[in-house]
């Protein structure tokens, strides 16, 4: 999706679909596979440790750390170009804890009151906690979820118990990597938090975001090829893009156009002994039938199938009719939300870039299978893009007896999802983070409890041969990130017997100081002479710099196997030219190293590190 209206990557949305008893049937089916596949276990996460810092920035101010992660490296947010993840100057200074931010923000997720005042808030708010338990029991039963999820959603009938909520977009197999560094941030801070909150249950909540209509942003993901090239997989239905807009992605089904999908896939993956396994567990959770939502939970509740990850859609019949006053009154009041987020950030643009706009009425509408912003006009209000009206007096009323029409944009999805469910703390990516600094009078209008923001967690995985590569050649990993073509330079210079970048340097400089004699004659004989030498002076920079370009390119030619090393690792750690978590699947790393690098992962992968991470696979 794009800036305005989404979650993570460019950000985001949400939503369901659920069919009960076809899910559990294919469970069963798969963990059969995954016992095969992942080295006698049926547990990618395991049960054991979860490696948890219990010097978390979100309970105190000093940092300690256990034993698993001393070997850890990490990289400072600001040394990873902005391009590569939306790290914001904003996001810097909310992850460092600057004071400016405290307007913007209910809490600070470093506060360490911050959990038990947002705990004890969204806890006292009024909501229906039969209807949660009874809606988000039938569908986890559709989507064949594990005893685990089951005893996490028996605990919300309890009116103690608060959830730390993650939430993205149903992607394809799962979709980037960072879907699942925020689901296992969602899983290890709810367990922290329910050691540091005594009397209450904590539980992990995903967030379905299918109810966005943006197909393109779901319908494929990339692997890497044995030359470390992305190869893309995408589904098309009926083997075409949709030209039209399709609706709830969450809800459409796959149709045999999948199988051309999973050839795709099997063509790009590197065959390993882990390949047949992997592929059947996916075959078992995307298949022919399936909506992208049943098929998304069905991957993930393999992947984290332990730690009782609860998933949510609010694209149900009965969740809307308990937003149906949040809809009524956004129809009715607007443009009070629009004019409370402008105004908030007329405030965050002077120090900072605002990440989303509002629009008019912060309202999609479903209409013949698509999903329509909803605009006002004097007389009525009409739904982007089509020649659908809707007369004035007509909306409220649809709005109240039919709330399954209206699905939220950004600004109001979290609105939405803090009514439904009672949020202790949000995990959100950069760019949420961002324009949740946006959202704060949204939340006091409609008298929600905000949550804490607290950043998921950022990672690169490299392999244990580029780690000896860069001892080797003395390289840091931070260099590939700042520019991969000058660390292929380096490391020809440095197994050349002919230093090129030495002979080209010393060359110039023995050319300039030789040209700044001869100004200093020309001067003293003619100063009109002066303006040819500076003409000469360029001819011959950019001549030597030709030149050099050649030698190098001829350098680089005789050491071609050092050099193949290292741009490899360079397209491995940055596919695409951006960083893994926003351009590759888990299902690459899955297929090439087995589960149990998966559960390394896992493991090790530190929620509170507050930069981005590297772990060797």
């Amino acid at each position: 999706m794009g800036a305005i209206n989404g979650r993570d990557q460019g950000l985001e949305t949400c939503e369901q679909g659920h069919e009960a008893g076809d899910h559990s049937a294919t469970n069963g089916h798969s963990v059969a596979k995954l016992q095969n596949f992942a080295l006698g276990s049926n547990r990618f996460l395991g049960t054991g440790p979860l490696h948890l810092r219990r010097g978390s920035p979100i309970f105190t101010t000093s940092v300690t750390l256990s034993p698993a992660h001393t070997t850890m490296d990490f990289i400072d947010y600001r040394r990873l170009p902005q391009s590569s993840g939306g790290f914001t100057e904003l996001f810097h200074d909310y992850i460092e804890g600057a004071p400016g931010l405290a307007p913007f923000f209910a809490y600070s997720f470093r506060d360490p009151a911050a959990p038990a005042a947002a705990a004890q808030a969204a806890a006292d708010y009024p909501r229906d906690r039969g209807l949660l338990v009874e809606v988000l029991r039938e569908q986890n039963t559709g989507f064949g979820s594990p005893p685990r999820t089951f005893e996490s959603i028996a605990s919300l009938a309890s009116p103690t118990t608060v959830a730390v909520v993650t939430g993205q977009q149903v992607g394809l197999f799962g979709g980037p990597l960072y879907t699942v560094f925020k689901t296992i941030t969602a899983i290890k801070l709810a367990s922290l938090l329910k050691s540091k909150l005594p009397g209450r249950d904590v539980v992990p909540i995903f967030w379905l975001e299918g109810e966005d209509h943006d197909f393109a942003e779901m319908n494929a993901t990339s692997v890497l090829d044995a030359d470390n090239q992305p190869v893309r997989c995408e589904y098309l239905p009926g083997g075409e893009m949709p030209e039209r807009n399709v609706g709830a992605v969450g809800e459409m089904t796959f149709d045999s156009s999948l199988a051309s999908t999973f050839a795709r896939l099997e063509q790009g993956l590197i065959r390993s002994e882990f390949t047949d396994g992997l592929l059947g567990m996916l075959k078992g959770s995307y298949r022919e039938g399936r909506t992208f939502n049943q098929a998304f939970a069905a991957w993930m509740n393999i992947l984290f199938e332990d730690h009782g990850l609860v998933f949510v859609s609010s694209n149900d019949p009965r969740f809307k009719k308990v937003l149906s006053p949040l809809f009524v009154r956004e129809i009715q009041d607007f443009p009070t939300t629009s004019q409370l987020v402008i105004t908030q950030s007329a405030e965050l643009e002077k120090r900072f870039h605002a990440q989303i706009k509002a629009k008019s009425i912060n309202l999609f509408f479903f209409h013949k299978g698509g999903r329509y912003l909803i605009e006002p006009r004097e007389t009525d209000y009409s739904l982007r893009g089509t020649r659908h009206f809707i007369p004035k007096e007509e909306l409220p009323r649809l709005a109240q007896e039919q709330p399954e029409l209206f699905s939220t944009n950004v600004i109001l999805r979290p609105i939405a999802q803090d009514t439904l469910l009672p949020t202790v703390a949000y995990i959100g990516g950069p760019s949420e983070i961002a324009y949740h600094a946006q959202l704060g009078p949204v939340y006091r209008e409609f008298g929600i409890p905000q949550p804490v923001l607290y950043p998921r967690a950022s990672a690169s995985l490299i392999e244990e041969r580029l780690r000896r590569a860069m001892e080797k050649y003395g390289l840091e990993l931070v260099e590939f990130f700042e520019d991969a073509n000058r660390v292929t330079a380096k490391v020809v210079e440095q197994i050349s017997e002919v230093k090129l970048d030495q002979i080209f340097t010393s060359t110039a400089k023995r050319m300039h100081d030789s040209l700044s004699e001869l100004r200093f004659g020309l001067k003293e004989v003619d100063p009109t002479l002066l303006a040819a030498l500076e003409g000469v002076t360029s001819k011959i920079d950019i001549n030597l710099g030709v030149l050099k370009e050649k030698a190098m390119a001829a350098q680089k030619r005789r050491n071609e196997s050092a050099v193949r090393q290292i741009e490899r690792a360079a397209n491995g750690l940055l596919p695409n030219g951006g960083l893994q978590e926003r351009e590759l699947s888990v299902v690459h790393y899955i297929n090439k190293y087995g589960p149990e690098a998966f559960r390394r992962v896992v493991s090790e992968l530190d929620i509170t590190a507050l930069g981005h991470q590297i772990l060797t696979v």
